[in-house]
């Protein structure tokens, strides 16, 4: 195959593979907003709730940069969780100036449940797949997830 034609069938792949990412994230975002509708929080607080769980206690600075978000959206959106009991703001011990955001008992349970209902549903997707093929595909989705950093 002439070079033209390699980069040509690299660039229908390339272009499939974007489009297939595209419309696999809007089915997630779509299912994920529909697991949600059963709790209290809205998508926003549900990814500010994960990042909690999974890196710990964080400023409104810190919480704003992982979710791009301004800090003012951030402290709104802090504002309804602490008022539904799902965070608390925590002074820092080593710095009193500095207030971290800690995930509450019943912010970790949503996030747990949410979290084990959406890997039932993966499951269920991929019960057609056999071992070797979900073996592959985990293995390439973390390959893709380090490229992307």
């Amino acid at each position: 195959m002439e070079l033209e034609n390699i980069q040509k069938v690299n660039g229908d792949i390339v272009a499939n593979i974007e489009k297939d990412l595209r419309y696999i994230s809007g089915i997630i975002k779509q299912k994920g907003r529909e697991m949600l509708s059963n709790y209290k929080i809205t998508p926003p607080q549900f990814v500010a709730l994960q990042w909690l769980f999974e890196d710990g206690d964080m400023t409104i600075g810190e919480l704003s940069n992982k979710m791009f978000l301004a800090c003012s959206t951030t402290t709104d959106l802090v504002d309804r969780m602490e008022k539904n009991m799902l965070v608390i703001r925590v002074k820092d011990p080593s710095d009193r100036r500095v207030v971290r955001i800690h995930l509450l008992e019943e912010g970790e349970r949503i996030i747990d449940e949410v979290i084990k209902k959406r890997q039932v549903y993966l499951e269920e997707v991929l019960k057609n797949f056999s071992t070797e093929e979900i073996q592959f595909f985990q293995s390439n989705l973390m390959k893709l997830h380090q490229e992307m950093r």
